[in-house]
């Protein structure tokens, strides 16, 4: 099978430096404070893993998963929102950033944005490494964005196309399928 090298958008540099500049922003806006980071698998885990350590050791973190999915293996989301693993831990009373790979529909967002809501999280933020322009249905400003790009579909640093190109150290557009 031939690999997907389609056009960089963001480098591996770029990542990295705007990743270690949100480190510091939650680091500095949770400053003695504890906050739970509930990353959005699979796409973000390799943002939250780098997230989690340029955020200052003297924050106490504390980490879970959800596992929600809305693409499948196509290219556009099916609008259609699937809770595939919960959360292990309670988030009542807590302060909880949403750790997104990317948003665009914003409707897997909003879905967990009201689940972990609804279940008395103190405060609720968002860190996405992505966000893409103009039709999302998340009406709130994202906290922490790492990066605004166009609307393509786009793969590498934890995102895929049906469970591939995740470990691209770089986020290109998919050229091919």
């Amino acid at each position: 099978m031939k690999a997907a090298l389609g056009t960089i958008l963001v480098t591996e540099e770029e990542i990295r430096h705007r990743v270690a500049e949100l480190g510091r922003q939650i680091s500095k806006d949770y400053a003695a404070r504890t906050v739970t980071l509930v990353g959005i698998l699979k796409g973000s885990f390799i943002f939250l893993a780098d997230l989690i350590r340029v955020i200052s050791p003297e924050i106490p973190v504390e980490v879970d998963f959800m596992a929600v999915s809305s693409y499948g293996d196509s290219t556009t989301t099916s609008g259609t929102i699937h809770i595939e693993k919960d959360l292990g831990i309670s988030v009542n009373g807590k302060d909880v950033i949403i750790v997104e790979d990317v948003v665009d529909t914003g409707l897997t967002l909003l879905h967990v944005y009201n689940i972990l809501s609804g279940r008395g999280a103190r405060s609720l933020r968002v860190a996405a490494l992505l966000e893409k322009p103009g039709k999302s249905k998340y009406d709130r400003e994202l906290d922490y964005i790492g990066f605004k790009i166009p609307n393509k579909f786009v793969v590498g640093f934890g995102l895929d196309f049906a469970q591939r190109y995740r470990n691209l150290p770089d986020i290109r557009v998919l050229d091919e399928i």
